[in-house]
């Protein structure tokens, strides 16, 4: 058996986590972490749970028991507005952008900057998206036009590096490479590795493997509510965790 090949603090633990609906245990007693700089791919079925678990991180729903701790410390977690406070931020699937501002708009909303007369400060939000896509992805060049004129690896970048400026450390990911083609899905690729660079912890949730296998360093497996298993990904093959989402079938090299 191996075993989790991080030491340190955990920059997030959720420890024996339930959640349950109409009696029903949705998530039934799962433990997972996440370390610094590290991504770590959630699979399994539709309903097998691992999306209801990370929710609870996210402040989209509330656990029946269990624990949460952020940097060793216990956090509460009630809401989306808490789990920011603890520099927790999600990127949907659906991706929360307003189709019809441009990159900065985006970047800034609900959040803008202001002149000290109070007037939005349009100079400065474009400088900072400015300076902060040229971390995230320098080959980002669409600044003035209106986000429904842009890829989905571009889209991404955007919600990415909304996140990143108002200093999210722990991301959590919805399938981000879905209905992306393969040049789109090396950029959120290329991000996600940028991302890890600068110390950001990602879980991915994910359906494909070949995704898991190519963006994660660790997997944790879920069936009907339940932990399967969590294998550092370079340990063991596509046939492996296939076993696992299918079966149930823990292999060796799984704790």
């Amino acid at each position: 058996m191996s075993s989790n090949p991080n030491t340190g603090t955990p920059l997030v633990e959720l420890r024996d986590i339930s959640i349950a609906f109409g009696g029903v245990k949705a998530v039934d007693h799962v433990t997972i972490d996440l370390y610094p700089g590290e991504v770590v791919g959630l699979l399994g079925h539709n309903g097998a749970g691992k999306s209801t678990l990370i929710k609870c991180l996210s402040g989209a729903y509330q656990m029946d028991s269990g624990e949460i701790f952020i940097n060793g410390s216990k956090a509460e977690i009630r809401n989306t507005r808490d789990a920011r406070k603890y520099n927790v931020e999600t990127i949907y699937q659906t991706l929360a952008l307003a189709d019809n501002l441009d990159a900065a708009s985006n970047l800034f909303l609900g959040r803008e900057l202001v002149t000290p007369l109070g007037f939005v400060d349009e100079p400065a939000m474009e400088a900072e998206t400015r300076s902060i896509m040229g971390r995230l992805n320098p080959n980002f060049q669409k600044f003035k036009e209106p986000v429904s004129a842009l890829s989905g690896g571009q889209r991404q970048s955007v919600a990415i590096a909304r996140a990143v400026y108002f200093n999210a450390k722990i991301l959590i990911m919805d399938e981000p490479t879905a209905a992306l083609g393969p040049h789109e899905t090396q950029m959120v690729a290329e991000l996600i590795e940028e991302l890890k660079a600068q110390g950001l912890g990602i879980f991915l949730i994910e359906h494909d493997i070949h995704n898991v296998m190519r963006l994660c360093d660790r997997a944790m497996v879920m069936k009907n509510g339940q932990k399967v298993g969590t294998v550092n990904v370079g340990e063991v093959t596509d046939e492996d965790i296939l076993g696992m989402i299918i079966m149930g079938k823990k292999p060796p090299q799984a704790y």
